[in-house]
């Protein structure tokens, strides 16, 4: 089958959902199908082999450019491509290219408007580049804030559209109004234009459809996988209990709340030796909210127990896991995906997680840990606690989940569900060879 995959940089950081687009298309490669991954905005980063293009469509600084400088939208090609350059971009993306959906709401705008806004040329140099490219047999969207490449893309190619659900209501929600119910509409209007959603987990596809007014029949679900390769069972080297965050530093993924609860589980293992952990992005703006933790440890006198260790690569990420006892990351909003989950269940590390979003189906398909109730930090403290008092229990939720990880969450098992709705759409015939030129 003839793949065409799109997905969003994230201007420098790993991200879960490149990661995400990224395992897949190289899972789908390994199996000999013809997959083109292309970067939207910025090149992007991921800690296992990049299998994307080396090209970026929609470059950042370009649509930046032309955003906030009418003259850029009528610049000639050559001049484009100075800025346009991967070298180019990734040398600007951690230092101007804003993430922040506050900062963000006129050019989410603009890329819902497609070619009736203001970044129409962006869309003309998106046909340009098709015309020399194979005529896939299915496209795939990352996120429904693109779903203005919907209509211009299948009516050049003339096949099925998908568009994959995967947290952006998250940054819906951080738009300030006009723009968040802007978004919504623009969104809601294009809907006919996808023919099949793909959904991460089965907790968000009753939420997108609610939200985007999906039709039943238009939503199908294709759980998260990893690549289990270098993944292996914790390893305990001394006698501290490490308690582990691993995901971005920001206060909706919840460090602050695992800090609180960190002190109230100090509170009952008197002088047991204990650390708590922590490794993911951090970006500057949140660098004061990562300093407001270390205060709020400090002042309970367990500063010395805390460290940050920062965006580790794959080998740091593996080494990390496997120094864990237990992970938790406290998300305080539905979070639809979890990828950190199966990470550190992969390495045979039990999981302490408020019962919300898919983090309930994620632990309780695979058995590989304990939920408790949101935003609550005693009953998170409990849940650490228990696993810390019992450790027999601690090491069969780890075996639990290292066994679960791999019968539901492989990326070949995501890859397999993946082809399924493909092959829906396509009736499996994958032979098709017609340019784009001659349509």
């Amino acid at each position: 089958m003839k793949i065409l995959s799109i997905t969003a940089g994230a201007a420098g950081m790993y991200c879960g959902s490149c990661s995400r687009d990224n395992a897949l298309s190289a899972e789908l490669l390994a199996r000999g199908h013809d997959v083109t991954l292309v970067p939207l905005y910025t090149p992007t980063t991921t800690d296992e082999a990049n299998v994307s293009r080396d090209q970026v469509l929609f470059g950042g600084i370009s649509v930046y450019l032309q955003q906030h400088v009418p003259l850029f939208r009528k610049t000639p090609r050559f001049l484009d491509r100075a800025w346009d350059s991967p070298r180019v971009i990734r040398a600007f993306a951690s230092r101007s290219l804003a993430t922040d959906p506050k900062l963000l709401g006129d050019l989410t705008i603009s890329m819902l408007e497609g070619e009736r806004g203001v970044l129409r040329k962006e869309y003309e140099k998106l046909l340009e580049w098709l015309a020399d490219e194979p005529v896939p047999d299915v496209v795939n969207l990352p996120n429904s804030l693109l779903i203005g490449l919907a209509a211009p893309l299948g009516e050049v190619l003339k096949c099925p559209i998908c568009c994959t659900l995967q947290g952006e209501d998250l940054f819906l929600d951080g738009l300030v109004e006009p723009y968040r119910e802007r978004a919504l509409e623009l969104i809601r209007r294009q809907v006919p234009d996808v023919d099949r959603f793909i959904a991460v987990s089965n907790y968000y596809a009753p939420v997108m459809s609610d939200l985007l007014r999906i039709p039943p029949g238009r939503m199908a679900v294709v759980p998260l996988g990893i690549t289990l390769a270098g993944y292996e069972r914790r390893r305990a080297v001394d006698d501290v209990f490490r308690v582990g965050y691993f995901a971005r530093i920001a206060p909706e993924k919840g460090l602050h709340v695992l800090a609180d609860a960190y002190q109230h589980f100090r509170r009952r293992t008197g002088g047991a030796r204990a650390r708590l952990e922590a490794a993911g992005h951090l970006a500057r703006a949140q660098a004061s909210y990562l300093e407001g933790v270390r205060r709020s440890l400090d002042k309970a006198g367990l500063a010395g127990e805390f460290t940050y260790r920062g965006a580790v690569d794959r080998k740091g990420k593996l080494a990390f896991l496997r120094s864990l006892d237990v992970l938790s990351v406290p998300a305080t909003y539905d979070e639809p995906k979890g990828v950190f989950l199966l990470e550190a269940m992969a390495s045979g590390v039990p999981v302490v997680q408020p019962r919300r979003g898919a983090f309930t189906e994620i632990v309780e398909r695979t058995g590989g840990g304990v939920l408790v109730t949101p935003d609550d930090v005693a009953a998170l403290a409990e849940g650490v606690y228990a696993l810390w008092q019992d450790r027999r229990e601690a090491e069969r939720l780890g075996q639990r989940g290292f066994e679960g990880v791999r019968a539901h969450y492989s990326i070949a098992r995501s890859a397999d569900r993946l082809l399924g709705v493909y092959g829906s759409l396509t009736g499996g015939d994958s032979e098709r060879r017609v340019s784009v030129a001659a349509r």
